[in-house]
């Protein structure tokens, strides 16, 4: 499949699920830290609702400091916008072309896959990523920009994924599922539960 069409189906994938939720569950806690589902929601929809040149006055009024912006504009939008508006942003935007600086389309489908399983994983929805999407945005090595990114201590661990071919570093082997292997890599404490090895609690929520 081409890369947008990998987008699409993840971000429709995604639209459909957030459609199903009781609006009282989007104050749930992700995966990313102090953001519940409408701050995630609100940050991945950011690129379709702001202009270029919307996007750069309000990277001024933060300083630059683009952490600062994110956290700031994922709490005015999550107030300002319901569950619903943030909802059909997503499904009318399925083959929006934004790509983040230097990332091109494999760095959004890789924001969608990740903020959407910050989603999804904690929620305990039972959505898989699909095998072709996740081929898209797994890092062959530890030497790829994207794990340097997160950087997040993997030395002395092997990444194992139980569904698929794919392995990751060397060391201890720490398994699970692909896609929670992903969020690992990302930072993300996961549920008890997803992952395997003797070094599996250092990546586990408390």
């Amino acid at each position: 499949m081409e890369i947008m069409d990998l987008i699409a189906a993840q971000r429709e994938d995604l639209a459909t699920i957030l459609g199903g939720l009781p609006e009282q569950t989007w104050g749930s806690p992700t995966l990313c830290e102090l953001w519940r589902i409408r701050e995630v929601v609100a940050h991945m929809t950011m690129p379709f609702r702001y202009s270029g040149e919307e996007f750069m006055a309000e990277l001024g009024e933060s300083g630059g400091d683009f952490t600062a912006l994110s956290n700031r504009l994922a709490a005015r939008d999550a107030a300002a916008l319901s569950p619903a508006e943030l909802t059909e942003t997503i499904r009318v935007n399925v083959r929006h072309p934004w790509e983040p600086p230097g990332g091109g389309l494999a760095g959004a489908l890789s924001h969608d896959v990740i903020h959407g399983l910050d989603i999804t994983v904690p929620l305990g929805a039972g959505f898989t990523v699909p095998e072709e999407r996740l081929r898209a945005v797994l890092p062959p090595s530890p030497d790829e920009m994207s794990v340097k990114f997160f950087g997040t201590d993997l030395d002395g661990i092997e990444l194992r994924a139980t569904d698929m071919d794919w392995t990751f570093g060397t060391g201890a082997p720490l398994t699970g599922a692909a896609q929670d292997l992903l969020l690992v890599i990302c930072g993300r404490k996961l549920p008890t539960g997803h992952l395997d090895g003797e070094q599996s609690e250092r990546f586990t929520a408390g």
